[in-house]
């Protein structure tokens, strides 16, 4: 079950004594968070604006949507980083799942027993890292824990972040991924390049997603060829906070066109490809957005992120492109 820390929500409401607050979070917690923004109007008689949008990450606080709400703070709840806050009226509030990984943890430890693994997480289930750790070591798992960069903890990834992966890659036989996301395991399994393992506790399973994210990375590449065949590219700059990399879009226009490529430029909150559908005369689109949108989902044409807009240009230029997505950040 999520446990949000309303504690440290109330007292921030209780020191501030704002007139309204907002509430976002991904959309698995998003019960959990209505049942915290009743409990806030309840306590303290002020609007609490649960923001239902979809939420990926704390690159996507829709801190447009709480000015809007004239909302005077907004709690940004289950994405946990190195830091507590993105400015004075926003907050970042930890939410932990609180189910216990001990069974799985010694059942993993006796398929893994003699062999030196990487134990990595996402936000949810950082405060298990430690206690599975100890299980592992006690039945003869050699364990290594990556340290953290920028705003991850050490153990922690995001969807396109995996610097404690990478540090241990050379490491390790194996990495294991603590929950139940295959999202985020099967980025490990592209960025490390070995074999990675889902430890989760819901099914008391152990699952192996390198042959998952094997395919993800033939479709990247696949869709790099098929990019290499256009003649002219709409290259998208993200709207959400988090995601606006207009440097990095300009500069692919610039390289395009020095390569004889026609480029137009689009802006988009979402990328989806009904999106795409009403743009004309464009052979293939590259994103700056979100790296995980052209990794994670199916469009009518080629749809590049960063990392593989960068290997498209190594092949235009008759280089290599071995190795694009074995790097610690897709942006």
């Amino acid at each position: 079950m999520i446990v949000i820390d309303e504690k440290r929500i109330f007292r921030e409401i209780e020191e501030r004594r704002p007139v309204s607050v907002a509430l976002n979070g991904p959309d698995g917690i998003l019960p959990k968070i209505q049942e915290t923004a009743s409990k806030i109007m309840e306590k303290f008689g002020i609007p609490a604006y649960v923001m239902a949008d979809s939420c990926f990450g704390s690159c996507d606080l829709n801190t447009n949507g709480m000015k809007v709400l004239g909302a005077e703070l907004l709690f940004h709840i289950g994405h946990t980083i190195n830091s507590t806050s993105f400015g004075d009226n926003i907050i970042l509030v930890d939410a932990f799942d609180n189910i216990s990984f001990e069974t799985i943890a010694k059942k993993c430890a006796s398929e893994f027993a003699g062999k030196t693994i990487a134990l990595i997480t996402d936000s949810q289930h950082l405060h298990e890292v430690e206690k599975v750790k100890k299980i592992l070591e006690e039945n003869h798992v050699k364990v290594k824990i990556g340290k953290g960069k920028g705003q991850l903890n050490d153990g922690q990834v995001f969807g396109c972040e995996f610097y404690p992966a990478m540090e241990t890659k050379d490491e390790v036989d194996v990495n294991l991924f603590l929950g139940q996301s295959n999202f985020h395991a099967s980025g490990i399994a592209l960025s490390t390049n070995i074999p990675t393992y889902v430890l989760d506790p819901y099914f008391n399973e152990i699952r192996e997603v390198t042959e998952f994210a094997q395919r993800l990375q033939k479709k990247a590449i696949l869709t790099i060829y098929k990019a290499a065949e256009a003649d002219s590219f709409g290259i998208i700059i993200g709207l959400k906070e988090g995601q606006f990399s207009k440097t990095t879009g300009l500069k692919f226009k610039k390289e395009l066109e020095n390569l004889g490529k026609k480029v137009q430029l689009f802006a988009l909150t979402e990328i989806s490809d009904d999106r795409l559908r009403n743009l004309k005369d464009i052979d293939a689109f590259i994103q700056v957005a979100c790296p995980r949108i052209s990794t994670d989902n199916q469009f009518h044409k080629p749809v590049l992120s960063t990392p593989q807009a960068n290997a498209l240009l190594k092949i235009l230029k008759k280089e290599g492109m071995e190795g694009f997505l074995q790097i610690p950040h897709w942006l």
